[in-house]
């Protein structure tokens, strides 16, 4: 293990003796600004797709006329572009985005690399097409109204009254999704998207039934009928594989829980695994930590809010897990020939998974408070175990350090390609920009769940 320097508490971050490069040319920085990641460019191109799709409905795609609107084709646009934010979420799909973006070999060029590795950043596709989709249902709703108004054919008055409903329901739920009541109220948000998501859902195949029968057609020959029954399908899949295990829990501390899993499920490393106390009220998604070559796996379970404080002081013997275990970001290393990882805290247990199965060389940077009297003693030196060159900052010995400039001095030593890190949003995010800033391919969460 690296000792960290001993440092005054009071001194600046600029007075460890680390001295970072230039920063790269503006044009190329404001390309890696946060508010331009992967994520919010995946959302833009959703919403330009669709603007693309509008330009050409109001021109040569003749949805709009004296006789009226193309219910049906507004209407297709609308379960579209839903269909297309309930996918890209599903677990198969995530673990499915996950492997074809690390079958680069490391021989590619770094610049085609570094892009593919924000494959994580596939949520963008989720709000793009669900901000889209909510669009498209309002014009839908306005169309079907103007029918009515006007004595046109297209809908009857049951459909119309459930359009109405369904377009309330949709509005409530992209208002609790916007990010500052997310996350603020976070067991509200998830709610609203997994009871609304539901009415919603069903709502929606009422609405399709009604139209198509308004319109006379089969309802097997429609395409929205295939469409809507992949989307509930993919919904599904997860709850028909939800069910009750044991656990067993270890506190080193009152801060964390190792939760440890043996149902007969030994997950990948770099999974995580969603459990829940209470399935139908809140679920929370911890990373998987398999052992090599045991069965089962632990969770690192640190105290953060409410439901963990309670399972670390009132420790259940079996919770519920759902779904499969689904890629995290840290998949991405494979796409390069070393990476250091970047820690505070319990954002170890996401990097533990990865430095035990040493698939990818690599350099653990960590800082947290005391880590032999809050994790133990025998999680740390399973770690030094693995990484006998850790760098281990103790922040209540030495304060906090200055985190960009450790994991720069960790990459510039080790020699790697990429800086991982796994921290909490706003250090995250001061980690993998100022990597990026001074050309370093960086990855880090992004909270857009």
């Amino acid at each position: 293990m690296t000792l960290a320097p001993e440092i005054d508490r009071t001194a600046a971050p600029a007075d460890v003796d680390i001295v970072l490069p230039p920063r790269t040319s503006w044009p190329r920085r404001v390309g890696k600004h946060p508010r331009l990641m992967h994520y919010n460019r995946l959302i833009a191109l959703v919403l330009l797709a669709n603007a693309g799709l509008l330009w050409h409905s109001l021109g040569r795609g003749d949805w709009w006329s004296a006789d009226g609107v193309a219910l049906a084709a507004v209407s297709n646009a609308a379960l579209a572009n839903f269909a297309l934010a309930i996918v890209i979420r599903q677990q198969y799909v995530v673990n499915l985005l996950f492997w074809l973006a690390t079958r680069a070999p490391t021989s590619w060029p770094l610049k085609v690399r570094w892009p593919l590795a924000k494959v994580y950043h596939f949520g963008g596709l989720h709000v793009g097409g669900a901000m889209a989709g909510t669009l498209w249902f309002l014009a839908s709703v306005g169309a079907q109204t103007y029918h009515a108004a006007r004595g046109l054919d297209g809908g009857s008055t049951g459909t119309l009254v459930v359009s109405y409903v369904l377009i309330g329901l949709l509005l409530a739920i992209v208002a609790t999704a916007v990010p500052p009541f997310r996350a603020r109220f976070h067991d509200h948000f998830e709610q609203a998207h997994r009871f609304g998501g539901w009415a919603a859902l069903a709502l929606f195949w009422t609405q399709t039934v009604l139209s198509i029968r308004d319109q006379g057609g089969p309802l097997f020959a429609a395409p929205a009928t295939w469409v809507l029954v992949g989307v509930t399908v993919s919904i599904a899949l997860p709850w028909l594989r939800l069910r009750k295990v044991s656990v067993r829990i270890e506190r080193p501390s009152s801060h964390v829980a190792l939760a440890h899993f043996d149902h007969g499920v030994t997950p990948f490393a770099g999974s995580s695994t969603a459990i829940s106390r209470n399935p139908l009220r809140e679920w929370h998604s911890f990373a998987n930590v398999p052992a090599p070559g045991r069965s089962g796996f632990r969770l690192t379970i640190s105290r953060a809010g409410d439901w963990t404080g309670r399972f670390i002081d009132d420790a259940p013997e079996k919770v519920w897990v759902k779904g499969i275990t689904t890629a995290g970001v840290a998949n991405i290393e494979t796409l390069f020939t070393k990476v250091i990882y970047v820690a505070t805290g319990s954002g170890i247990g996401p990097c533990l998974p990865h430095l035990l199965a040493a698939r990818v060389p690599s350099r653990l940077v960590w800082a947290t408070r005391a880590p032999r009297t809050t994790y133990g003693d025998e999680l740390v030196d399973e770690i030094l175990a693995v990484q006998p060159d850790a760098v281990i900052w103790d922040t209540s010995s030495h304060g906090k350090p200055d985190m960009v400039k450790l994991a720069y001095a960790a990459y510039r030593d080790f020699g790697a390609e990429a800086v991982i890190c796994i921290s909490n949003k706003k250090l995250t995010w001061q980690v993998v920009h100022g990597m990026e800033c001074l050309g370093i391919p960086a990855y880090g969460a992004i909270w857009d769940s």
